[in-house]
């Protein structure tokens, strides 16, 4: 099995990547939290999940192993497959994910394509016990703004961008330099979108 890929960044999509190692280009599929990770980037390490089946091979890449882990816990649960792994992981951050699942938030869980009350239900069932061992920190409640970053994603969404997506943008933003204004949050975000 492949542990990492490292090597040139080639080609960087929203849904994939190529990645040169040694002459050989590489096809992984990615998140679009690894996307957002990967942005500008020319060297790149990614960890590596793979899936063997009869009509393909498929590499899954992540930038982090923390973020690798819990898409093998998703894709073990019944009805969880690698696509459904990698829209949770795209439309959710990995300590999001363990949250909605250790506090057993089932419309979180139904929030994300494909995924219906059955399987939020079979997802908290099967995982909540093991991540409930695992630390989690949620970032976004240990922001120092919470009414700038609101109006920041409000302004994005009343300029039609999709909320998540914009949280995604804001959060990274406000990590790097909390004490940033609306404005120039507003003006960041639309930069990198």
């Amino acid at each position: 099995m492949i542990e990492y890929l490292n090597g040139q960044l080639i080609e960087l999509n929203p849904a994939h990547v190529v990645i040169d190692v040694n002459g050989v280009g590489y096809f992984v599929h990615i998140s679009l939290n690894t996307y957002a990770a990967l942005h500008g980037q020319r060297q790149v390490k990614l960890n590596i999940h793979q899936v063997i089946r009869e009509d393909a091979h498929l590499l899954y890449g992540f930038h982090t192993t923390d973020e690798r882990e819990l898409f093998r816990m998703l894709i073990s649960v019944s009805g969880v497959g690698a696509n459904t792994g990698i829209l949770f992981l795209s439309s959710l951050s990995v300590n999001e994910i363990k949250l909605a699942i250790v506090s057993a938030d089932i419309n979180r869980l139904k929030s994300i394509k494909g995924v219906g009350l059955k399987t939020a239900q079979r997802l908290i069932i099967d995982l909540k016990d093991k991540l409930e061992k695992e630390p989690i920190s949620s970032d976004i409640f240990n922001l120092p703004n919470n009414t700038v970053r609101e109006e920041a994603l409000s302004a994005m969404v009343t300029l039609g961008f999709v909320k998540k997506n914009a949280e995604k943008i804001v959060d990274k933003i406000m990590r790097e330099d909390p004490a940033k204004s609306v404005e120039q949050i507003i003006k960041d975000a639309l930069k990198q979108m």
